[in-house]
């Protein structure tokens, strides 16, 4: 073990005591492959098992703890993690490949969430009457032991928007980090569970077949927050389904972008559309997966969008030039890679554009320049597969009702993006849009961590919620005479 290594190296986190793995598999840097960044432990049954007591055990003291000790000691716990964010930043970028500037934004919006759900809480939780003749109270109650799995691509902002709702509102939490990205999630919720009681978290590393198994299996497991692929999710409704647990779940998304003729294609439109496509490397649930181009404003589009992506600088995110980094892990690359040569091969035409930011160190990472492909059909695998990667496949359109439909063509719906002149026609357009949230001549994420909206069909499973993701922790129930 080396210096670089963090204090959490291949340890997991069991009522309130940090265990050394009995077995551990390496954590490396997906843009220096031959760069160890840490090892994560890989859990036994036993393990697993051991973490479900715990938080089962520390459950009664925690829910009967009120909501303003809960929101004050996650308050102070968010004040200790913004003090680290600095240091923490490095560990992020080596383990996860985004770039120095996505990552901090990252850390800096899991502090916004710790302080944002605590201010929430105390107004949420209060008992509310409902007027009329009869008493009747809406109180609130948490739900038990949670179990939290999420994912590589962004594992500190949805680890974090699940874990800290889910604590807020009384439950204890059982987690589950992703064995390829888990060292600075491990690190962070070391800083929010040493003010917490032992039990409140606990953290299980390892395989997913095993731990995500056992945890979604076990009846003292009351409810499961789920980040990841659509039929991860399927397996653990299935799973789940014995004791009917709560299930809140963000799945894929095959996000499309219309483009109408009126579009405003100045050059802060282009960026937005390259960002909404090229943020982490496409690594994004709700990144633009797909674009239709109306066939009058087609070839304007194709030249800009070729010269936004040639601006592009790929390497390894530690350095400040680069401005995106590698695909985090060897299955993902493979996929990617293995879509855009079945792409190339169907007859598409693939243009890869950008520049290396080190020639001479690319093949020690899992690096791709980003490409646009034309020649696609709605019926092509790329037009129909949640690529995750720097892709994109553009199509021309000639009517309103062909777009909607092609829109609308997919099992997913989890965001798409209209781009004109005219609000009042996006807003129409939008209410025929199969898809959880729909923004309008942009293509991001919703600022205010309040606002969470799901996906639609396959793309994921829950409400929206004007209270930080607490509500969807916890049960209410009526009290009346």
């Amino acid at each position: 073990m080396t210096s670089a290594y963090p204090s959490i190296s291949g340890q997991f986190l069991i009522n309130g005591e940090w265990i050394a793995g009995k077995r551990v598999t390496a954590v490396t840097n997906p843009a220096i492959l031959t760069e160890v960044v840490g090892e994560v432990a890989l859990c036994s049954k036993q393990d697993v098992g051991q973490a479900i007591d715990a938080a089962q055990a520390a459950f009664p003291g925690w829910a009967g703890t009120s909501a303003e000790k809960r929101a004050a000691l996650i308050k102070e716990a968010s004040s200790q993690l913004a003090a680290i964010i600095e240091e923490s930043v490095p560990l992020f970028v080596r383990e996860n490949g985004k770039v120095l500037v996505e990552a901090k934004k990252d850390l800096l919006r899991c502090v916004e969430i710790m302080s944002k759900g605590a201010d929430a809480l105390v107004a949420w939780w209060k008992t509310e009457s409902i007027p009329g003749g009869q008493m009747v109270q809406i109180r609130r109650r948490p739900r038990g032991v949670t179990a939290v799995i999420s994912p590589w691509n962004s594992p500190m902002i949805l680890t974090f928007k699940r874990v800290i709702p889910a604590i807020l509102a009384g439950n204890t939490v059982v987690v589950k980090p992703a064995t390829d990205c888990p060292l600075t999630v491990l690190s962070s919720l070391r800083v929010v569970a040493a003010h917490l009681p032992p039990g409140v978290i606990n953290i299980v590393t390892g395989s997913g077949a095993l731990v995500g198994e056992q945890i979604c299996s076990d009846p003292r497991v009351r409810a499961i927050a789920f980040t990841g692929s659509t039929e991860t999710g399927k397996r653990i409704m299935g799973m789940s389904a014995g004791t009917v647990k709560k299930l809140y779940m963000e799945l894929g998304g095959n996000d499309p972008a219309l483009i109408l003729p009126d579009a405003i294609l100045d050059e802060a439109a282009i960026e937005r559309i390259r960002m909404g496509i090229l943020r982490a490397a496409g690594q994004v649930c709700s990144a633009i997966k797909r674009v239709y181009v109306h066939e009058s404003r087609y070839e304007e589009f194709m030249t800009k969008l070729k010269r936004e992506f040639q601006r592009m600088i790929v390497g390894n995110g530690m350095q400040p030039d680069a401005m995106m980094g590698p695909i985090n892990n060897k299955a993902q690359y493979d996929f990617v890679t293995g879509l855009i040569e079945r792409t190339r091969e169907a007859g598409a035409h693939v243009q890869t554009l950008g520049n290396k930011l080190e020639k001479e160190t690319w093949e020690n990472g899992y690096f791709l320049l980003p490409s646009i492909v034309t020649g696609v059909s709605q019926a092509s695998e790329l037009v129909r597969a949640e690529q995750f990667g720097p892709v994109i496949p553009v199509i021309p359109y000639s009517d309103q009702e062909e777009v909607i439909a092609m829109a609308n063509d997919t099992e997913f719906g989890l965001r798409a993006s209209i781009w004109t002149a005219n609000q009042q026609l996006a807003e129409a357009l939008a209410d025929r849009l199969d898809a959880g949230a729909v923004f309008f001549n942009n293509h991001t994420i919703f600022q205010d961590l309040h606002l969470d909206f799901p996906g639609l069909k396959e793309s994921g499973l829950s409400r929206e919620t004007a209270w930080c993701g607490i509500d969807l922790f916890a049960d209410t129930y009526g009290f009346a005479n």
